[in-house]
């Protein structure tokens, strides 16, 4: 049975977060595509990390504490202009060419992030996207999969009859664990990870949602 509400995950579900690449690309020849899979690679280890000390920062600092630490690690010299300039690309990350399939979704479609409002907001207004609500965890101060963080999303669309639809399989698994109806965008082929909780559906396109 289709759920009353799709709600999903912005980066690197809706939003290609390696877009960043061609930009690192330009600061550092050569090191463009390690430097990205660094830098993301970091800033979810700090969301992981700040959620379990209860540490919360805003995603958007998250984001330049990994991006500086990625740096450093691949001793790439990081100017304030160069650190300006990628933190901008957050704000006008590429969509997935299957994105085009949420315009054939009925019912409410809303977004459910990590992101700050401050990066969030204007990378949704940007890329054009009409959603009934964008939801970020920075209300709560505590980053996915904490399961208080999918109840947000109950909250605010007024249902608990979600489809929640990611591409990262450990919020995939959050969601799962919570009690949604999940589906895994698996673009890479994936296994699914060890934690007793499976998708739903396992998908390898948001196309194949409709």
């Amino acid at each position: 049975m289709r759920p009353e509400a799709f709600v999903f995950d912005a980066y690197g579900t809706l939003y290609d977060v390696h877009s960043v690449a061609a930009r690192c690309e330009s600061c550092w020849p050569g090191k463009g595509a390690r430097l990205s899979q660094l830098w993301r690679a970091k800033q979810l280890e700090y969301t992981w990390q700040r959620s379990l000390m209860r540490r919360y920062a805003p995603f958007s600092t998250v984001t330049r504490e990994a991006l500086a630490y990625s740096c450093e690690a691949l001793q790439l010299e990081l100017s304030v202009a160069q650190m300006e300039g990628l933190m901008s690309e957050y704000t006008r990350l590429s969509l997935y060419p299957d994105v085009s399939a949420l315009q054939k979704l009925a019912g409410k479609k809303a977004i459910l992030s990590n992101g700050s409002p401050d990066i969030l907001l204007p990378l949704v207004k940007n890329s054009g996207l009409e959603l009934d609500a964008v939801i970020s965890v920075d209300e709560l101060k505590v980053f996915k999969p904490a399961p208080e963080v999918y109840e947000l999303a109950v909250k605010k669309l007024g249902t608990k009859d979600i489809g929640f639809v990611s591409s990262n399989c450990w919020d995939a698994i959050g969601a799962k664990s919570y009690g949604f109806q999940v589906y895994w965008i698996n673009r890479s082929g994936a296994p699914v990870d060890r934690m007793g909780f499976s998708p739903d559906r396992i998908l390898k396109s948001l196309d194949e949602i409709v």
